[in-house]
Parts: C-alpha cells; sequence; structure tokens
C-alpha cells in the first residue's frame, strides 16, 4: 500500500492550519487596537453594536432555501436521461421547500413585528 496519498492528506491540513494559526495572531493587543477609528475623531458609540435574533433567524432561512433552489437549477438538463427520476426528483425537493416554508410560517418566524 502506497502511504504517500495519506501522508500528503495529513501534513497539508496541518501545514495550512499552522500558515492561519500564524498569520492570524495578534501582537499587542491594545484597547485602540480594539476601538472603532472615525476619521481621526473620538468614537461616538461603541463598534459591538449587538443585531437583531430574528435578523440572523431569517438569513439562515434563506440561506437553507437558497441552498435547495441551486438543487433545483440542474433539474431541467436532467430531464433528457430520465424523465420520471428527474420528476420525482423534483418534485420532492419542491415538496421539501414548501414544507420548510410552512414550517418557518406556523413558528411564527416569518412575522416581523
Amino acid at each position: 500500500m502506497n502511504l504517500l496519498p495519506i501522508m500528503i492528506s495529513i501534513a497539508l491540513p496541518a501545514v495550512f492550519m499552522m500558515l492561519a494559526w500564524w498569520l492570524s495572531s495578534r501582537p499587542n493587543p491594545t484597547l485602540n487596537k480594539y476601538s472603532p477609528y472615525e476619521c481621526g475623531f473620538d468614537p461616538k458609540n461603541t463598534a459591538r453594536i449587538p443585531f437583531s435574533l430574528r435578523f440572523f433567524l431569517l438569513a439562515v432561512i434563506f440561506l437553507v432555501f437558497d441552498v435547495e433552489i441551486v438543487l433545483i437549477i440542474p433539474i431541467p438538463m436532467t430531464l433528457i436521461l430520465s424523465p420520471t427520476s428527474t420528476m420525482l426528483l423534483g418534485v420532492s425537493i419542491a415538496f421539501i421547500l414548501i414544507l420548510g416554508l410552512f414550517h418557518e410560517w406556523n413558528e411564527g418566524s416569518l412575522n416581523w413585528e
């Protein structure tokens, strides 16, 4: 058995992880480095403003539905190969998409109050 591919698959991620750790280290963390820069003036507010949790939930819902839409895009190209399996795949993806939409609607995640 050739061990070269195994050694490369272990060594390469280790090198990338060490390189990322080395590049991301911050020397001398002072208070001025963590404050926002506003053209030389004193900052009016803190840079760490909390955002709405509803906005985060809506963004996650958007990502999930966007991935499902990406799964639907190549379906017309596979229609030539096997129409029945393509139709079954398209209907199942659409069913999952509609089921997820109804779940989020019943949960109240889409109501912005």
